[in-house]
């Protein structure tokens, strides 16, 4: 296993004619400021066989429960969630994704293959291997989630259980674009188009742009967020590789990942599977979750939540203890010591 400790080298920012470089880490961590609110986790840099560079806490002992975070935002997400997880019996594993926080930002190409959730998923199965975990159980919140849906179709020989958290699925989001999730959810729309337009215009007021989306995502409750985790986001994505990168996630979404969805061919999840969902945002209102995610999963648990979007931060001892009971069950019989 190669795990980098030293400090992170210099970015450079992107431009029409300049591509980012690969394997490029882009912003200085802050440790200090991070132990106040995921005190005890380890701290690492670990490069997987693909090349990619991963930044990775992680802590305890027991079944591993891997938790992987949505846009714009980095592993911190999970800071109220997670020592909850450690004190239930879990080895917790916190990256931040390809793209996020202070993990690599890969050069893409045409086809946004290198975003693609199947790329990001194999990121996550190489990092759970060099960690010594065959077999593991996953939560995803928003792309997190993407991730983990993609994780479990490639790899369901090695997720023992998988829990996502206030998504639909992404093949049926679009098709099912009308102009209530149009207006809610533009950013699918907005981020998609070519570069450099979303990377442009969210670089002139990065702040603006991350806060505004935090507050109307949480349905107003900005004090769902610990200023240290804000600070923290705010560091990483007001990098201009760090815009890029994200722009290239939804660009991967759109295109890419529509095709590796496509040929799943409506076959369904075989291991255990949970949905969490905030009944205030934009998921709950628009989509019956249960019955969407019955299509695509076989056993199939689901749970409303009273909040917005952002479940591990709005309403974190609720998720926490439904994520506890939920991995309980299902990963006790079969998790690595």
């Amino acid at each position: 296993m190669a795990i980098k400790v030293n400090g992170l080298p210099p970015t450079t920012a992107p431009t029409p004619d300049r591509p980012l470089a690969k394997a490029r880490l882009g912003c200085q961590p802050d440790t200090k400021r991070e132990g106040a609110v995921l005190d005890g986790f380890d701290d690492h840099r670990i490069t997987v066989p693909s090349g990619i560079t991963l930044r990775v806490r992680q802590a305890g002992d027991g079944p591993a429960l891997l938790l992987l975070h949505g846009y714009l935002q980095t592993h911190l997400c999970w800071h109220k969630v997670a020592p909850d997880l450690v004190t239930a019996g879990f080895r917790v594993i916190l990256p931040d994704l390809r793209g996020y926080g202070d993990s690599d930002k890969p050069a893409s190409d045409d086809t946004h293959a290198p975003y693609s959730k199947r790329a990001m998923a194999q990121d996550m199965t190489e990092l759970m291997t060099e960690l010594g975990h065959s077999c593991f159980g996953v939560a995803g919140h928003d792309r997190g989630a993407r991730v983990a849906h993609r994780l479990a179709r490639d790899h369901g020989d090695r997720v023992l259980a998988v829990s996502f958290l206030d998504i639909a699925p992404t093949e049926y989001m679009y098709a099912q674009t009308n102009m209530k999730f149009a207006s809610s959810y533009y950013h699918w729309f907005f981020l998609i188009q070519p570069a450099p337009l979303p990377e442009t215009l969210i670089g002139q007021n990065p702040e603006f742009y991350l806060t505004s989306k935090l507050n109307a995502w949480s349905r107003g409750m900005p004090s769902a967020f610990a200023p240290e985790a804000v600070a923290d986001y705010l560091r990483c994505f007001r990098e201009t590789d760090c815009i890029h990168a994200t722009c290239e996630d939804y660009r991967a979404s759109a295109t890419i990942d529509l095709d590796h969805d496509a040929a799943d061919g409506g076959t369904k999840l075989q291991m255990p599977a949970q949905v969490l969902w905030g009944e205030n945002g934009v998921v709950g209102t628009l989509y019956d979750v249960p019955e969407v995610w019955s299509r695509y999963a076989e056993t199939l648990e689901a749970h409303p939540l009273p909040c917005g979007h952002f479940l591990p931060e709005e309403v974190p001892t609720q998720t926490a203890q439904h994520l506890t009971r939920f991995f309980k069950n299902t990963l006790a019989q079969d998790h690595d010591t």
